[in-house]
């Protein structure tokens, strides 16, 4: 079985989206866990009428260590509320893929549904995580992986600020083979590029990745990353 887990925080917009093409897709073993970190809004009330398992969340790392220490499956897909287009077919194809290779965690290419910028530095993206997938891992917005692995590693550090996903990804390929899985891309939203710019936005993560590949993890508030980008604030 498939574990679908998604740490959430007031997503009533994108959240019954996602949901939505998860139901379309072909592939039917699978539960889907939402982790909600206390949101004032529909969320929970979506992801229960939809019939999601709900868990206790908290801020990422939090909610996708909740949502795994209840999941049946034996193969956990972390991914994020905003992703508002699966490829027909992805969950089958991405499960045969993952079986294939015999991999123990993978990434696969997500794309921002925005501007031709937002495609060509994605695009980019991509082709480095695949050029470096066997000595440099990198695993951002979802992440496959085998219940096993996630738990011989003690799942996400929840004391990491930014860039947890890509520290859990190399933490698990120390146990595990990674690899990096051509799918039909996921569309995305734009949210965080729009409301914090772009340019700002790309260079942060460019930053905080050189950072983490000279210090090590990121662990205090340098690069202000921010959970909630909804409109309504946490009381």
């Amino acid at each position: 079985m498939l574990s679908i887990i998604i740490p959430t925080l007031n997503e009533e917009k994108y959240l019954p989206i996602f949901l939505g093409q998860v139901k379309k897709q072909s592939f039917k073993d699978y539960e889907v866990i939402v982790a909600d970190f206390n949101s004032i809004d529909k969320t929970v009330e979506i992801a229960k009428n939809f019939g999601c398992v709900i868990a206790k969340g908290g801020n990422p790392s939090r909610g996708r260590n909740e949502g795994a220490k209840i999941a049946r499956g034996d193969i956990l897909l972390f991914t994020d509320a905003d992703n508002l287009c699966l490829p027909d077919g992805f969950l089958n194809d991405l499960i045969l893929e993952f079986k294939k290779r015999n991999l123990g965690v993978a990434s696969f290419p997500i794309f921002p549904k925005g501007n031709v910028f937002d495609k060509i530095v994605f695009t980019v993206y991509h082709f480095w995580v695949w050029l470096t997938q066997r000595f440099l891992p990198h695993s951002s917005n979802s992440i496959l992986v085998k219940k096993e692995v996630h738990e011989r590693i003690g799942g996400f550090d929840e004391t990491i600020t930014i860039a947890e996903d890509h520290y859990y990804g190399r933490q698990a390929s120390k146990v595990a083979k990674f690899g990096f899985i051509k799918t039909k891309p996921v569309l995305t939203s734009v949210r965080r590029f729009e409301r914090d710019g772009r340019i700002r936005t790309h260079f942060k993560y460019l930053v905080a990745g050189v950072y983490m590949l000279f210090f090590g993890p990121i662990r205090s508030n340098l690069f202000k990353y921010k959970f909630d980008y909804s409109k309504k604030e946490v009381l």
